[in-house]
């Protein structure tokens, strides 16, 4: 018998979850897999991070329940860090909020937003979370096609009237997952002028903001003059501080939207615990510097990466932002074939486009995420085995 909903019927096996199997079943047969397909940084937290994390679980008062909206130190040193980085001012108390990961709050912004039957206005290709949720709320999604020759952003002027007019939410994401795209304010001020014009709220996702290259420094939508009427934007630590299993981020901007999630959030979670906020807070407002060699890593890797793929006739643009190369399957196969065609002859787990929209068919990610040793494997064999197949 099958207990489950209409709405679980309706959702595809989680994406990741599916490629974890496959890596386990691979282990057990006996190949070493080198698992490019997942962004999970390899990097440790930095130890001054861990030992704030320590000393705060020393406290017997942090292990009650933790506030709702998140702790007032964690609230503050968001609206801080925004002051720093982007010269935006925050309210704590009514403009920032507190999440389980910044995957949680996304999730729960929609039912927030949308009734049944609304639509939600989503990047194709994007991180595949945007649809499922929806699906989940009983929505319905558009798919906006991010193409290389539109530099990977939405054109607003192809979305149908009847779509506008039922739309009740759009979400953006910069630097982009999967695409590794990247923009200027310029397109943000274009993004909120449309949602303002339709009055369609925008939420960014910027979760890669602080992974950035060549000198360039992600813009934050609240940037744009008026954007806090219309739009809020979704932080996280996990990909900063290498902070992903914690399970902290944050959402700042439109009180009104915020205040709509606490109260959604309030009636089906309790807030994270009380510690990890206060090492979140603490890694938001110490030295920086670990940023900038980690990101120095990630650069190293990246070239490497885009030399393999050329030797083998695949030209990659390196990106300036995120842990992900974004590149085109070679002529000839799908996105599927393609992948499929690298794990059987080296081992190694790449992620085809279409996973995430239809729009990514052609597309294969690459995440930078595993050691240097496994990465620079993964270039060899990339090299040495698929010579062959490509050309």
């Amino acid at each position: 018998m099958n207990y489950q909903s209409n709405r679980i019927d309706q959702i595809p096996p989680y994406l990741f979850a599916e490629i974890n199997k496959k890596k386990a079943a691979l282990i057990q047969s006996g190949i070493d897999v080198i698992d490019l397909g997942i962004g999970d940084p390899d990097l440790p937290t930095p130890t001054h991070i861990v030992g704030k994390l320590v000393e705060e679980m020393q406290e017997p008062k942090n292990f009650k329940y933790p506030s709702f909206v998140g702790c007032a130190e964690f609230r503050q040193a968001v609206a801080d860090f925004y002051s720093r980085q982007y010269g935006v001012n925050i309210d704590p108390e009514t403009e920032v909020l507190a999440l389980i990961g910044s995957k949680e709050g996304i999730a729960h912004l929609i039912p927030t937003l949308i009734d049944p039957g609304d639509y939600v206005l989503i990047p194709d290709p994007s991180y595949p979370v945007y649809r499922m949720a929806t699906l989940l709320a009983n929505g319905q999604y558009f798919n906006m096609p991010l193409l290389k020759e539109n530099n990977f952003e939405p054109d607003f002027s192809l979305i149908p009237n009847e779509v506008i007019k039922q739309a009740k939410l759009m979400f953006l994401n910069y630097p982009g997952n999967p695409t590794a795209a990247t923009v200027d304010i310029n397109f943000f001020e274009h993004a909120v002028s449309f949602g303002q014009q339709h009055n369609i709220p925008i939420a960014h996702d910027s979760a890669y903001n602080m992974v950035t290259f060549s000198g360039y420094k992600a813009p934050s939508i609240l940037q744009v003059n008026g954007a806090k009427e219309i739009a809020v934007e979704f932080g996280s630590l996990s990909k900063t501080y290498n902070m992903t299993g914690w399970r902290i981020g944050y959402v700042v901007g439109n009180k009104e939207i915020i205040k709509a999630l606490s109260i959604l959030k309030s009636n089906t979670d309790s807030g994270q615990f009380t510690p990890i906020q206060k090492a979140a807070a603490f890694a938001l407002n110490s030295d920086q510097t670990c940023l900038t060699k980690h990101n120095q890593i990630y650069e190293e890797r990246m070239v490497a990466m885009l030399d393999a793929l050329g030797s083998i006739g695949i030209k990659a643009d390196p990106p300036k932002g995120s842990f992900f190369i974004w590149a085109p399957v070679p002529s000839g196969f799908t996105s599927t074939e393609f992948v499929t065609q690298v794990l059987e002859q080296t081992g190694v787990i790449l992620t085809p486009g279409n996973a995430f929209g239809p729009s990514g068919e052609g597309y294969f990610r690459l995440s930078l995420s595993v050691p240097n040793e496994r990465l620079f494997e993964a270039v060899n064999r990339i090299k040495q085995k698929l010579q062959i197949v490509v050309n």
